[in-house]
């Protein structure tokens, strides 16, 4: 696989926040959020590593998150989680959304946490909206909110599609979180609304 980077740290995001996790961040996206804080994974050539090789680098690590970029872009991916899986990780598979998750081995040690783009992105075109019939309860969709647009977006689409998993707010940027909050208790939504942990503990500090 193509790799950007990989690293050991703590879950910044999600249901899985704040679990020491080993991160996997492939090369390349289809995607181009306006916001994006990744962009280094989509313009960098990166390496290609045997899967061997990032199992071994996995190690011992319980907690794994494949990331991006978008993962599901690598032609070995799927092999990779099925790899995982054998070994008794738990995996989070973070992707954009926009490409077909139904290949995704089915297992509940697989998180996929799919975004939904908002319009801030200026990518929510590009949403597989169909995505959402495959997640199950154990997963998570992902909103990340610049904004009234956003928000009320978010909201849409939630009470259109009903989703059978746990939706996530977040804001842009990841640590101004007191305003969005306060929207959230005002519309007595059911969302988990989360900040960006490594980026309080870090800032926007790249893993080395």
């Amino acid at each position: 696989m193509r790799i950007c980077e990989s690293f050991k740290s703590i879950q910044g995001e999600g249901k899985k926040i704040g679990i020491p996790t080993y991160f996997i961040r492939t090369v390349g996206c289809n995607l181009n959020c306006a916001w994006c804080d990744t962009q280094y994974a989509s313009l960098e050539r990166g390496t290609d590593i045997p899967l061997d090789n990032i199992m071994a680098m996995v190690g011992n690590c319980n907690d794994v998150c494949l990331t991006g970029g978008e993962p599901l872009l690598q032609k070995d991916t799927i092999e990779l989680l099925e790899r995982l899986l054998n070994s008794n990780k738990t995996i989070v598979l973070e992707t954009n959304g926009s490409i077909d998750i139904s290949q995704v081995p089915a297992s509940d040690n697989i998180i996929i946490s799919m975004d939904i783009k908002c319009p801030s992105s200026q990518m929510e075109s590009k949403t597989n909206f169909s995505n959402i019939d495959t997640l199950r309860e154990k997963d998570q969709l992902k909103f990340i909110i610049n904004g009234g647009t956003d928000f009320d977006y978010s909201v849409y689409i939630i009470d259109k599609y009903k989703p059978q998993c746990e939706s996530i707010f977040t804001p842009v940027g990841g640590m101004d979180i007191e305003p969005l909050a306060e929207e959230v208790i005002a519309s007595d939504l059911n969302v988990r609304v989360l900040p960006q942990l490594h980026k309080i503990i870090w800032g926007n500090k790249r893993a080395v």
